[in-house]
């Protein structure tokens, strides 16, 4: 068993998000958080939904327990995030969501998801208090890789090449008569956090295996053998419903498009009754992570990470396991 899930599983459920009137009243549900360790405490910026399905941002800080907050329980506060200047999306905007947290030059950076109309964009945004997020900008690339539709964008914590980089999922993929999702991992690196390039694939999907469509995860965790990916996985290929897992991946530390190593198999996949059953049955979806990095911004092999899922798209998950044993997985083959 690579992960082990904590004893305290679902650490956040419906019950846990308190209202905030007039926006959440008796909320349907939680997931998808993206995580930060701030001050000793892990701190999750939540997902969360109304009754009338709209979406919005809380957060919920760890109250006082192991020093990595790996055991400790959450409190969520009582107030909606404030989103600032995301009117500049240029369009209505339906859903904010599924928010992945970066340390980026020393200040707190939001990737977002952001619904449009009948498309997806991303939007980064920048935080020093998790309680208001400004908008640094839309994310746009141009020419033959335009971004149209987009989801899952994860920030490296540090440029790459004097750059900035980020992990996307174009959803260039066409599923039947639904809406389109995505089979590739791709690396775009920017200036400037809002105009981006396409610089190549990364991986691909892996048909007939656990993870035939794939997006990133929490961002990635620099070691001293490469970058340390977790991603998400579906299986579509099963008759009875697609299931979401985890995986795990290791990209060269000076060239993210090269793959040192990819796992074989799922690190994570639904197991728990609150895994399998929700509003999306057959869900965990690694979307945030907590680690602790040496004096030369590494983390060791022997180093706890602490991942925190959705799960069946209602509730969230914590699991741990250590940097070494994740490592070990990507190079089984």
């Amino acid at each position: 068993m690579v992960f082990t899930r904590s004893a305290s599983n679902p650490i956040l459920s419906r019950d846990d998000i308190p209202d905030a009137p007039p926006d959440v009243i008796d909320a349907t549900s939680v997931f998808n958080p993206g995580a930060a360790r701030v001050d000793g405490r892990d701190l999750l910026l939540l997902r969360v939904q109304t009754r009338g399905r709209r979406t919005c941002l809380m957060t919920a800080e760890s109250e006082p327990g192991p020093a990595d907050g790996s055991g400790a329980a959450f409190t969520v506060r009582r107030e909606l995030v404030e989103l600032v200047g995301f009117e500049e999306m240029g369009r209505e905007i339906h859903h904010v969501y599924d928010p992945r947290v970066t340390l980026l030059d020393g200040a707190w950076h939001v990737v977002l998801a952001v619904d449009v109309d009948s498309t997806c964009r991303l939007a980064v945004a920048r935080t020093d208090d998790f309680r208001r997020l400004e908008l640094v900008g839309k994310v746009a690339a141009g020419g033959r890789t335009r971004w149209d539709d987009v989801r899952n964008g994860v920030l490296f914590p540090e440029r790459i090449g004097g750059s900035y980089a980020m992990l996307l999922r174009p959803n260039r993929k066409a599923i039947g008569d639904g809406p389109s999702s995505g089979d590739e991992i791709v690396l775009g690196t920017s200036d400037d956090l809002v105009n981006w390039r396409e610089r190549g694939s990364v991986m691909s999907g892996r048909w007939h295996s656990w993870d035939e469509l794939i997006g990133p995860g929490p961002p990635p965790v620099k070691t001293r053998d490469g970058w340390l990916l977790v991603y998400h996985g579906i299986a579509t290929h099963l008759a009875t419903a697609w299931i979401y897992q985890a995986g795990v991946v290791l990209l060269d530390l000076e060239d993210p498009t090269r793959v040192i190593a990819r796992g074989r198999d799922n690190v994570l996949e639904p197991r728990e009754s609150w895994e399998m059953t929700g509003q999306v049955p057959n869900v965990v979806f690694p979307s945030g992570l907590t680690v602790d990095h040496d004096a030369d911004g590494f983390a060791g092999p022997d180093t706890e990470l602490t991942l925190y899922y959705g799960a069946a798209d209602t509730c969230v998950g914590r699991a741990t396991t250590t940097v070494g044993r994740l490592i070990e997985s990507c190079r089984l083959e």
